[in-house]
């Protein structure tokens, strides 16, 4: 026996689908690189210098790791918001000797079930020479493919010393501020943007 759903009884489905999906692209809305404001480098320069203080004041693991690695990527504000959909978005710079070298962005997009926004920072530390010139010579570099990134937790960091330092990058999430269930970093795509 074929069992059929009448339309009447799959309309309010419908019309929950729609309503959902038009929700989740008003929140996504601003997160287009389009619509985003985007910072003066000036602005970007100085919000990653203070991104990257607050993160070796609270972590001083990261500003060990600072003095081996070949150069740091600083994202110091991301903007991740989900209703279904979700995504993020964000500009940080290159930083090589100290000194700002290159700007670029972080994307990510992803589909399940969430619901919330929230803020971060994150830096990601590249210690080879390898990782430097995947960063430069790729159309954008996503995380979960190239070269191998450590994303440094808790429990990570009180293993992490100069001596035991293997991967490619290492990677800090910080100023997490807002209401999401989970935060990762996988499946973000960094990508260089002109300023």
């Amino acid at each position: 026996m074929i069992h059929t759903q009448s339309i009447s009884t799959r309309r309010p489905f419908l019309r929950i689908s729609a309503a959902m999906l038009t929700a989740s692209l008003s929140v996504l809305g601003g997160l287009s690189p389009l619509s985003a404001s985007a910072a003066s480098a000036e602005d970007l320069n100085k919000d990653a210098q203070q991104a990257l203080a607050a993160l070796y004041k609270s972590n001083p693991v990261a500003e060990t790791i600072s003095k081996k690695a070949r150069a740091v990527l600083v994202f110091p504000k991301i903007v991740k918001a989900g209703l279904v959909f979700g995504g993020s978005y964000g500009e940080g710079v290159l930083m090589k000797s100290g000194a700002v070298s290159e700007y670029y962005n972080s994307v990510s997009a992803s589909w399940g079930w969430q619901a919330g926004a929230e803020s971060y920072a994150y830096v990601v530390f590249l210690m080879s020479d390898k990782a430097v010139r995947y960063l430069a010579k790729s159309k954008g570099w996503e995380f979960g493919v190239g070269p191998s990134l450590v994303l440094v937790n808790e429990g990570v960091a009180k293993n992490l010393s100069t001596s035991t330092l293997k991967d490619d990058a290492y990677a800090f999430i910080t100023d997490q501020q807002g209401l999401m269930a989970s935060l990762s970093i996988e499946g973000t795509k960094i990508s260089r943007i002109k300023r």
